[in-house]
């Protein structure tokens, strides 16, 4: 099951219906699973994931009427998320008490961060399970509402990068090059100018401010063509490239159009992520 191919041997509940977690695109069947994804993923549990949807596989697919109740009614006199998510793990036994204390310790800190660090922080974490609309919407949002401050000039570099490498993600390439113009204009960094450089190859028509080029020394643009023609000798070797290829060895009628569908996909695959 993707994510959970890792997991210990375990007891399956008799599960008719399981538990879908649509980030980690993943099924639920038992117990033992849930637990593991609650510990392995706090950022992913710690709000949304805790509703009537997770009391009612609880109750009614686990058979842990009692606990999904409790689960609940600490919820509703306005517990956190993350206590109901411990009693869980706690009444299931699946970790020990000292694993269970290690991801109080964890939802702890993340709760102690500022708004616009938890922000960030939730982005990255769907970036990272390659939700790539899921994370530019995070991203947006922290630019457009987060609240800041004098001296956070690295903090929101760093999260308009993220927000451009996202968008980079979804070949929507004039986006990311806003995102990291933003982000070079509130810190010059020479890992920026990298990635905007990369922007400009692969989108050739790309409208980029001409200063950049001035910015783009003459021995970093030798490595950084390195570092492309290395991703692309790697890209050559994946087996979705050489179905490309592929292509080009087949009758010329027809080939252009059947590798423009097969790029096309790629950019659907990316994009249906989007919510």
């Amino acid at each position: 099951r993707g994510n959970l191919m890792s997991l210990l041997l375990c007891r399956r509940e008799k599960v008719k219906h399981p538990f879908y977690i649509e980030v980690l695109g993943i099924h639920i069947y038992s117990s033992q699973e849930l637990c593991y994804v609650i510990y392995h993923h706090p950022l992913l549990v710690m709000n949304d994931f805790v509703d009537a949807s997770l009391f009612f596989f609880v109750k009614n697919e686990l058979g842990l009427g009692f606990l999904a109740g409790r689960m609940e009614k600490l919820v509703e006199a306005g517990g956190r998320p993350e206590e109901a998510l411990y009693l869980f793990l706690s009444e299931c036994d699946y970790y020990t008490e000292k694993e269970i204390q290690k991801f109080k310790q964890v939802t702890a800190s993340y709760r102690n961060l500022s708004q616009n660090a938890y922000g960030k922080a939730v982005a990255d974490y769907l970036f990272s399970q390659k939700q790539y609309g899921k994370a530019l919407q995070k991203y947006e949002k922290l630019t457009e509402e987060g609240e800041r401050k004098k001296g956070e000039e690295a903090f929101w570099s760093q999260v308009y990068q993220n927000l451009g490498a996202a968008c980079a993600q979804m070949f929507q390439f004039s986006r990311a090059y806003k995102a990291y113009d933003t982000a070079y204009g509130l810190k010059e960094e020479d890992q920026i100018l990298e990635k905007i450089y990369f922007l400009t190859c692969f989108a050739p028509g790309l409208s980029v401010d001409e200063s950049y080029e001035a910015l783009f020394k003459p021995e970093w643009k030798e490595e950084w063509k390195g570092k492309l023609s290395q991703a692309e000798t790697d890209a050559k070797q994946a087996a979705s490239v050489r179905n490309l290829r592929a292509l080009w060895k087949q009758d010329p009628e027809g080939q252009l159009e059947k590798a423009k569908k097969l790029i096309s996909k790629w950019k659907s695959e990316y994009r249906k992520q989007e919510a």
